[in-house]
C-alpha cells in the first residue's frame, strides 16, 4: 500500500512498505477493531450512549464531535493553500464532481432505495437522505490515504459544504415529494432545518479548514515550508487516523443497540449502500481518466463523489423522523457500510493507479 495519512510526503510520494507505521500497515484491522469495540459498547453498556449524546456541539454528539475535529484537523493543515486556485480553474474537475455529487448520485441512491426497500418506506426515506447528504469530513481522511490531490479534495469539499447549504432542502422536497408523485409512487412529508443543515457545514469543515489554514500560515511564515511539511507535518499527521478511529468507536457505541437488535433490517439497508459506494465510485475513476485528470485528481473525484456525510444525515433523520425511526436507522447504517467500504476502495484505488494511470 502506498504512504497513506500518517506518513505520505507532501508531494504524494510513495514509498516501501517497511517505511510504513504500524498504524498505517495495519488500518483496515484497527477500523474493524473500532467498530466491534463501538457495537460491543453499544450493546453491553446501553446507557453509555445516554452518556455520549448528553452534550452536543451543533446537532452531533460532543465527543463524536472532537473525533471528527481531531480527523479533520491534521489533513487540512497538510494542503497548500496557494495552489488551490490552480485546481479550482479546473472546468472539467470543477463540473464532473458537480454532476456526480449533485445529479448523478442523489438519482442513484433513489433508485436503489425504491429497487431494494419498496416495502419499508422508512428505511427508503433514510436511503435518499444519505444520498442528498455530500461528504464534506472524512472524504479528506480517505482521499489521503489513497495519495488522491489534496488541494483537489479541499476545493471539491468546499464546493459540496455550499450547494449542500443551498440545495439540500429543494433537493429532499423533489426526491422525497415531487418525484414519486410524478412516477405514481408514494410521497413522504419532511421538513428540512436549514440551520441543522448550516451548522454541519460550519463546524464540520468550517473550524478544521480554518484551523488547518492558519497552522500552515504561521508555522511557513515562523519556520519555513522545509520544516512545517518535514518536521511538524510528519508529527500531526497521526493524529487524523486516531481521530478517526476514535470516531468510529464512539459512533459505533451511540447507536450500537439498534444495529445489533435489528440485524435482518440492517442487511437490507446494507445491500443498496455496498451496491451505491463501488457503482458511484467505479463512476468517478472511470470518468477522471476519461478526462485524463490523472491518477490523483481521479482518485478525489471518485471519494468525493461516493462519499457521505452520515453526521446530516442522521442529524437531519434524528431531528426530523425521530431517533427511534427507521429513517435514523437508515442513516445510522451508513458509517456502518461506508466506512469498511471506503477502505477497500482505497486498496482499490491504489490498485488502479498501477494498472491504469501513468502519472
Amino acid at each position: 500500500m502506498t504512504i497513506p495519512t500518517a506518513t505520505r510526503p507532501p508531494d504524494g510520494g510513495s514509498a516501501v512498505a517497511g517505511r510504513l507505521s504500524t498504524l498505517d500497515r495495519l488500518l483496515p484491522a484497527w477500523i474493524v477493531a473500532a467498530m466491534a469495540a463501538g457495537l460491543l459498547l453499544g450493546r453491553f453498556f446501553p446507557g453509555l450512549g445516554a452518556v455520549l449524546d448528553a452534550a452536543k456541539l451543533g446537532s452531533v454528539s460532543l465527543p463524536i464531535a472532537v473525533g471528527l475535529l481531531v480527523m479533520m484537523y491534521p489533513v487540512l493543515a497538510k494542503v497548500r493553500y496557494n495552489e488551490t486556485g490552480r485546481v479550482a480553474a479546473d472546468r472539467r474537475l470543477m463540473a464532473t464532481s458537480l454532476v456526480l455529487n449533485w445529479v448523478l448520485a442523489p438519482a442513484f441512491m433513489f433508485a436503489l432505495a425504491w429497487i431494494f426497500l419498496p416495502d419499508l418506506p422508512e428505511y427508503r426515506t433514510g436511503l435518499v437522505i444519505v444520498g442528498l447528504a455530500r461528504c464534506i469530513a472524512m472524504v479528506m481522511v480517505w482521499n489521503d490515504l489513497a495519495c488522491g490531490d489534496r488541494e483537489a479534495a479541499t476545493v471539491l469539499v468546499l464546493i459540496n459544504s455550499v450547494f449542500q447549504v443551498a440545495a439540500f432542502g429543494t433537493l429532499g422536497w423533489f426526491y422525497l415529494q415531487v418525484l414519486p408523485a410524478w412516477l405514481g409512487l408514494p410521497t413522504t412529508a419532511a421538513d428540512f432545518s436549514f440551520l441543522a443543515i448550516t451548522a454541519s457545514v460550519l463546524v464540520f469543515l468550517g473550524i478544521p479548514l480554518l484551523a488547518g489554514f492558519l497552522t500552515r500560515t504561521i508555522g511557513e511564515k515562523v519556520r519555513g515550508r522545509d520544516w512545517y511539511e518535514g518536521t511538524f507535518l510528519p508529527k500531526l499527521g497521526p493524529w487524523a487516523l486516531y481521530g478517526l478511529l476514535f470516531t468510529i468507536v464512539l459512533l459505533f457505541a451511540l447507536q450500537g443497540g439498534a444495529i445489533t437488535s435489528r440485524p435482518l433490517d440492517v442487511a437490507r439497508i446494507a445491500l443498496p449502500l455496498l451496491v451505491y459506494f463501488a457503482v458511484v465510485f467505479g463512476a468517478g475513476m472511470v470518468a477522471g481518466r476519461a478526462l485524463k485528470l490523472g491518477y490523483a485528481k481521479t482518485t478525489t473525484l471518485a471519494f468525493t463523489a461516493a462519499g457521505n456525510n452520515f453526521e446530516l444525515a442522521i442529524a437531519v433523520a434524528i431531528g426530523t423522523f425521530g431517533v427511534t425511526s427507521g429513517q435514523a436507522l437508515a442513516g445510522v447504517v451508513g458509517p456502518l457500510i461506508e466506512v469498511p467500504a471506503l477502505v477497500a476502495l482505497v486498496y482499490a484505488a491504489l490498485w488502479a493507479r498501477k494498472r491504469f494511470f501513468t502519472h
